[in-house]
């Protein structure tokens, strides 16, 4: 991210050239990225009733953020769709995931791998799904069917956890390969994230301050709540807790790019999410 800044601001990387890597990360690379993880999880060892109870404190912030972005900051509404994206949306695969597996060990962190897979399959879909459909609410049911069904991030969704149903895990060679490809998703959204941002001013505005407070402060609040009901292991409320005070991930600036929807508010929040979850990831930790 830093290098796409750098490259940004002495115009060696143009804000074009920026929605093309963006535009490969998410459709090419990011696919390579979901697959392997759906197909080769054990869905068995998951707690449905904590991720449950994750969803709905997304499902509450999101909507918190989706009206203050309408009504108190006159957003349009794409834009303030993901923006509340933004607020629920965890880097938790290439962030969380990677702590919690260094804490407790990579077969220690199951909780995080389920808030991983739930992420990466259903919130993620979802936006995909909605954000298309409200970007392009000219077109007829039949063409945006026909655009969803063709979209590769969905498609990988759908083999990883149709054939994880099966139990059918993909061949050692494809795991290569996605893992190879796979591994380009972040640091080239990340690298198209800088160069955008170096066109932007990096200080807070009031909009930037108040979605990002509700990422790192409103997000963690709810999720703690909302685990107090029901009974289960004490580490699934940690680590749950823990996923949703990390930073907002980069996939509301890629839809965002990918849309043509405007970043200013976006890009920073995910930088500012970024540097400040470090003390309360530290604490909580």
């Amino acid at each position: 991210m830093v290098l796409g800044f750098a490259m940004g601001r002495m115009r060696f990387v143009s804000n074009g050239e920026a929605s093309t890597l963006n535009r490969i990360a998410f459709l090419i690379l990011q696919p390579a990225l979901i697959f392997p993880l759906v197909n080769g999880v054990d869905l068995g060892s998951f707690y449905f009733d904590a991720i449950a109870l994750y969803a709905i404190a997304q499902i509450a912030v999101f909507l918190t953020t989706l009206l203050l972005s309408i009504y108190l900051f006159k957003c349009k509404f794409l834009e303030a769709w993901l923006l509340a994206m933004a607020t629920i949306f965890v880097n938790s695969l290439l962030y969380i995931w990677p702590i919690s597996a260094l804490i407790y060990g990579s077969g220690g962190n199951i909780p995080i791998m389920a808030a991983v897979v739930w992420d990466a399959t259903v919130t993620f879909a979802f936006f995909i799904i909605t954000t298309d459909l409200l970007a392009n609410r000219g077109q007829s049911a039949g063409q945006s069917l026909l655009r969803l069904v063709k979209n590769p991030v969905l498609i990988s969704i759908a083999l990883g956890l149709g054939s994880n149903g099966l139990g059918l895990i993909a061949p050692e060679p494809l795991l290569v390969a996605c893992k190879f490809a796979g591994a380009g998703a972040a640091p080239l959204t990340l690298f198209a994230l800088g160069v955008i941002l170096s066109g932007h001013s990096l200080w807070p505005t009031k909009k930037v301050a108040a979605v990002a407070g509700i990422k790192l402060l409103l997000m963690p609040v709810i999720v703690v709540s909302v685990l107090a009901w029901g009974v289960r292991p004490e580490l699934w409320n940690d680590l749950l807790l823990l996923n949703g005070a990390g930073p907002s991930g980069a996939m509301a600036f890629a839809l965002a790019m990918l849309y043509k929807v405007r970043t200013d508010t976006i890009a920073p929040v995910i930088i500012w999410t970024s540097i400040l979850s470090l003390f309360s990831l530290a604490y909580l930790a």
